[in-house]
């Protein structure tokens, strides 16, 4: 069934319409094209547009539909151009002429927009609810490991002791704005476009307030063009998504790091890891390599929907019929990645002592060394380079700063004293760095308590 079809003298060519058609993937909204449907219906029965008997008529039949696709009895097939003509077609087959009058005072411009608002809208929140989940393991992981001490690195070399608490802190942070984002998409897109029309409204006396109300938004769109014709809200969603993979592939990649030979940090559960079909002894992080990989797909998304909506005037273009495919894959690739990295840190183990050692290794008290100089009356430009020579003899020795005697450490300089070992161990380096957002233990149990009281509200 062609919803426009009195026009034309001739079938569509075969070609023509598979290239045209969209079932075949905006067959994913029906729900959302049902309720709005019933929502629309609704609103025309309280305008007296359509008598209560047509409403009711239509609204059994809607929800006969909803109900035989999803219990198998109706298949979405082959036929159709899209999702509302499969359901407007369905509906006139099962209740007659009533049905004929679904579509009064509607475009499918303005309807796969709604449509479209209303499957985002959802998908949102979901993610919403995913990055939580998420957010409560990081936060778990946090609590636990206050005094676990490992390096924080610059340019991947080793820079200053941290805690395991503190590293996963910052991606705490990261997934936190993500959220606020997805919150801001979600009242900023939370208008109903639907009573737009095609592009200039209708001269049937709609209440699209009530219409808007019935579906849950804030309220109706105030202009029709735009209406009809807006796609920031997805185009803010995918960059929304990107930035959210751009978060997990970073993440993925410390993970890699660490579960490589040479940091043994992380033991990555079986379950989230495979094997090599020719070397028995490899143990590989998959989860997180597929989902550094897939981050360039979710950018793709962008970038397409991006390029499409550049060129177009108003109102409504074919085009935009092009922003479901790769919209609806980045959702799906965005959750997936979220789900399976929750699941992968939550059952990952950590070893700690290989973590501490490589602190101690790496020189990362060396600025604390140099700290305690100054404290002495060393001017910090001096302390830098005295610190410097004693890492040069480290290395000579292939030993770390705590390992040094104190002879040798007065043999570089005659400011040293016993208390260097106290003031360069990773214990002390830490926890005196107490400003908020430090790793200091003081300041890290302020910010687990403000991330529990977040997670709570």
């Amino acid at each position: 069934m062609k919803l426009w079809g009195g026009r034309f003298t001739k079938e569509t060519n075969q070609l023509v319409h598979n290239f045209n058609e969209s079932l075949s993937f905006d067959q994913k909204f029906y729900k959302e094209d049902i309720e709005g449907s019933i929502a629309h219906v609704t609103m025309l029965a309280a305008q007296g547009i359509i008598s209560n008997e047509d409403k009711f008529a239509i609204i059994g039949g809607l929800n006969s539909i909803k109900d035989d696709i999803e219990n198998g009895t109706l298949e979405i097939g082959p036929g159709h151009e899209d999702i509302h003509s499969f359901v407007e077609a369905n509906l006139i087959e099962r209740i007659g002429d009533a049905g004929k009058r679904l579509h009064t005072g509607r475009s499918r411009n303005d309807q796969v927009a709604l449509d479209m608002k209303l499957y985002t809208r959802n998908q949102v929140a979901e993610m919403d609810e995913l990055l939580k989940d998420l957010l409560k393991v990081i936060h778990r992981i946090m609590a636990e490991n206050l005094d676990t001490y490992m390096p924080g690195f610059t340019h991947l070399q080793k820079a200053q002791p941290i805690t395991l608490a503190h590293h996963f802190g910052a991606y705490f942070e990261m997934f936190k704005r993500d959220r606020s984002r997805l919150s801001d998409i979600y009242d900023r897109m939370n208008y109903s476009p639907i009573g737009s029309g095609a592009l200039a409204g209708t001269t049937y006396p709609l209440d699209r307030e009530l219409t808007a109300s019935l579906l849950g938004f804030t309220g109706a769109t105030l202009n029709s063009m735009d209406s009809v014709s807006d796609r920031d809200y997805l185009i803010e969603f995918l960059s929304a998504m990107a930035t959210i993979m751009m978060h997990l592939s970073r993440f993925s990649e410390e993970i890699i790091i660490w579960n490589t030979n040479e940091y043994r940090f992380v033991n990555i559960d079986d379950s989230y890891s495979t094997g090599s079909s020719i070397m028995p002894q490899k143990k590989n992080p998959d989860i997180a390599e597929l989902v550094r990989g897939k981050t360039g797909r979710v950018y793709g998304a962008l970038i397409s929907l991006l390029t499409t909506m550049k060129g177009l005037p108003l109102a409504y273009n074919k085009d935009m019929q092009d922003d479901k495919e790769f919209t609806f894959d980045a959702i799906d690739t965005t959750k997936g990645c979220i789900k399976l990295f929750t699941g992968m840190i939550e059952t990952m183990t950590f070893n700690k002592d290989n973590m501490e050692a490589s602190a101690k290794n790496g020189f990362t008290n060396a600025t604390d060394a140099a700290d305690y100089l100054v404290k002495k009356n060393v001017p910090f430009r001096d302390a830098h380079g005295i610190v410097g020579q004693l890492v040069l003899f480290c290395e000579s020795k292939g030993i770390a700063l705590d390992d040094m005697t104190l002879e040798e450490y007065k043999a570089i300089s005659p400011v040293f004293e016993e208390d260097i070992y106290e003031a360069i161990s990773l214990k002390t380096c830490v926890e005196k760095r107490l400003t908020i957002g430090a790793p200091g233990k003081t300041a890290m149990e302020q910010v687990v308590k403000i991330n529990e009281e977040y997670l709570n509200k």
